[in-house]
């Protein structure tokens, strides 16, 4: 009988989730390939970009290549109710989501990984672009992956230490590029498959805007633009359609810039404003998660992400419960938006994080 730790690979059909896959082969684990089949609205052109046929195939071809078992689990509901109707809610009170941490928080890493316990595994692995580093207490930090570019510890600041005692990261240490190097040499036939997109459920289109007049019209309801002293200078057509810090699109002629300063779904109204308007010198978060599985009892000084894609900030961060925080910037910061994580960094290590609120939240 095997002595060999068993580790599940959630799979995708792409170059990052069968690389690590392969990595793992290589080092000597029982892996299984498990892939989720998530919701998608039931439209033939509007499947599920995460898990469309040719994805399932590609995943089930690199599985075979491997020798390893191949599974697909059926996700769809729990995918709706935690990601997908969240992700409507959201737009109709006035939030900018990022669907992936809804998804890693309960589908990925809730219901794929206690599948994948129940089914004996001793590790959930990803393709996710982070490593793991164990401390002599047994505890593990979640740090950068070495890749800046693709790193996704911002979309994992929702784990917590049970989950990461059983977690592999094998894409951590290498780079895009050498990961489809690596595809390349293995023979693996997804090497050049282009990346996954965000909001994988939407459609082939990836456009939010047409998925919410379809799936939840009355966010699209036109209404009236104004300054910061109510004067209005135009109609936007659906709060929906904008995000805090916005500024084109907003068809307003004028030889000064203006950007979304707030959106207000009580008068369906979008105020706007000059950039010397758009910043802010602090933010609100709730909902907060700690890695370390405790809440810091003093302010400290750390780094900050407000988007996936944003620059690293330094800030103050003052604990204002064990899940609430407020973070503060020495200058104005512009594009806080609501509904965004606001990550927390000491170093290339990832603390945690919480979601960017309008005002104060315990």
């Amino acid at each position: 009988m095997s002595t060999r730790p068993i580790v599940v690979v959630a799979m995708s059909g792409g170059v990052d989730s069968s690389v690590a896959a392969a990595l793992l082969v290589e080092q000597g684990y029982s892996v299984i390939g498990m892939m989720l089949r998530l919701w998608s609205e039931p439209v033939a052109d509007r499947a599920n970009r995460c898990c469309t046929p040719d994805s399932v195939a590609a995943a089930r071809q690199v599985a075979s290549i491997l020798s390893i078992p191949f599974y697909v689990l059926d996700a769809r509901n729990i995918f709706y109710e935690a990601v997908v109707n969240p992700f409507i809610n959201d737009y109709a009170n006035n939030k900018t989501p990022n669907p992936c941490i809804s998804c890693n928080r309960t589908v990925r890493w809730g219901y794929l990984f206690n599948h994948a316990l129940a089914a004996g595994a001793d590790f959930l692995a990803t393709g996710h672009y982070a490593r793991l580093n164990p401390s002599n207490d047994h505890s593990f930090q979640l740090l950068c992956g070495i890749d800046s570019a693709k790193d996704q510890s911002y979309v994992l600041h929702v784990l917590s230490q049970p989950q990461l005692r059983h977690a592999l990261f094998p894409l951590g240490e290498y780079t895009k590029q050498q990961v489809r190097q690596l595809a390349h040499t293995l023979n693996l036939p997804v090497a050049d498959r282009p990346d996954s997109q965000d909001l994988c459920f939407v459609g082939a289109s990836g456009d939010y805007r047409s998925f919410l007049l379809r799936r939840a019209p009355h966010t699209m309801v036109p209404g009236k633009i104004v300054d910061t002293d109510g004067k209005v200078l135009g109609i936007h057509q659906g709060l929906a359609n904008y995000t805090i810090g916005q500024r084109k699109g907003l068809g307003i002629a004028s030889s000064t810039p203006f950007y979304v300063l707030q959106k207000n779904s009580a008068n369906n109204t979008l105020m706007i404003g000059p950039h010397a308007d758009s910043g802010s010198h602090q933010l609100f978060a709730s909902c907060v998660n700690w890695i370390s599985g405790q809440a810091p009892e003093a302010p400290f000084s750390a780094r900050v992400k407000i988007r996936y894609k944003a620059q690293f900030l330094p800030c103050r961060v003052d604990p204002l419960s064990p899940t609430a925080i407020c973070v503060r910037f020495a200058d104005p910061v512009q594009d806080i938006t609501p509904g965004q994580a606001a990550v927390i960094y000491n170093g290339e290590a990832c603390l945690g994080g919480g979601i960017i609120s309008n005002e104060l939240n315990y």
